[in-house]
């Protein structure tokens, strides 16, 4: 039986590269789809001294059941899956992957967008039904449209930088950003709504920010203004995003998270053409699985071991 202290993983798999680095600690995985039960248990069994959070939630109740619990890593950049409060209340640190996944989610918010603005689904299906649109068809050209951004972190700013290079304008809002490139404007979320051909979400959601996008923000919007979120589903208001779809309020729509993950069938969206869809794999990639699972140990061992971390 191993005597070193456990780092407990909320998934079935860590990068090779990641593991490596915690080879002082015995690593305990919790599997592909642990339920909250299951990682109470866990915990209660191994009392780990650090928690690599890739799926599920972190309460209250999972870091009472390891009282020798010192760090909380986020296998990724957002952490509203764990309980901050309840962490701090008991000196627990929280850390995240920040930008790890950057590349990863800018480029996928950048190919949702350019999907909904070429309905490069909707002619694909057209294609295999036999039908040739090419008379009837016209795409949106994006370069000197006008793309807003909430949050302008690692990956706002990727993608930004991404936009700009096709020649849109890119306004963006984010109260903590410093310094930006020139080629992001900074503007209220007022003006955000009024001048935005396209909105693409870039924020983690806290609770004053939930349900940003809603009713009265859609309607503040552009008539036909595409919507791409590969940040949180929290972010907006589902039944209002799915009405200003189908009154042509929202032109398109990309989403690549959601409220309830995963969702459970049948879903509000399922079976509107004008909202695509995909299971929150933005940053799912080969490079971000390494570059998410590196800073996550890294993280833990700044906290666990700071002499040598």
């Amino acid at each position: 039986m191993s005597h070193k202290p456990v780092i407990l993983v909320t998934a079935a798999d860590l990068a090779p590269q990641a593991l490596a680095l915690l080879g002082d600690f015995e690593v305990v995985f919790a599997g592909k789809t642990p339920t909250p039960e299951d990682l109470v248990t866990l915990a209660s069994q191994h009392d780990p001294v650090g928690i690599i959070v890739r799926y599920g939630k972190v309460p209250a109740e999972l870091m009472d059941a390891a009282p020798s619990l010192k760090v909380i890593s986020k296998h990724g950049s957002g952490t509203d899956t764990i309980d901050k409060v309840a962490a701090t209340a008991r000196g627990i640190a929280v850390t995240a992957a920040v930008g790890a996944n950057a590349a990863a989610v800018a480029e996928q918010a950048l190919a949702s967008l350019l999907a909904c603005a070429k309905a490069v689904v909707h002619l694909n299906e057209r294609m295999h039904a036999g039908h040739w649109d090419k008379a009837t068809h016209k795409s949106l050209e994006l370069c000197g449209r006008t793309v807003g951004l909430v949050g302008l972190g690692a990956i706002g700013q990727r993608f930004a930088k991404m936009c700009d290079a096709m020649g849109m304008r890119v306004i963006g809002f984010d109260p903590f950003a410093k310094n930006l490139p020139p080629y992001i404007v900074s503007v209220d979320l007022a003006t955000l709504w009024r001048e935005s051909d396209a909105l693409s979400l870039h924020c983690p959601l806290t609770d004053d920010n939930r349900q940003l996008i809603n009713a009265a923000t859609l309607a503040r919007c552009k008539r036909g203004v595409i919507l791409v979120n590969t940040a949180r589903g929290g972010l907006l208001d589902e039944s209002a995003l799915l009405a200003a779809v189908q009154s042509g309020q929202v032109s398109m729509d990309a989403l690549d998270s959601f409220a309830v993950e995963p969702f459970a069938a049948p879903h509000i969206f399922q079976g509107e053409s004008r909202i695509l869809l995909s299971p929150h794999i933005g940053g799912v990639t080969g490079d971000a699985y390494i570059n998410m699972g590196l800073a996550a140990a890294k993280n833990c061992l700044a906290v666990l071991n700071p002499a040598v971390a």
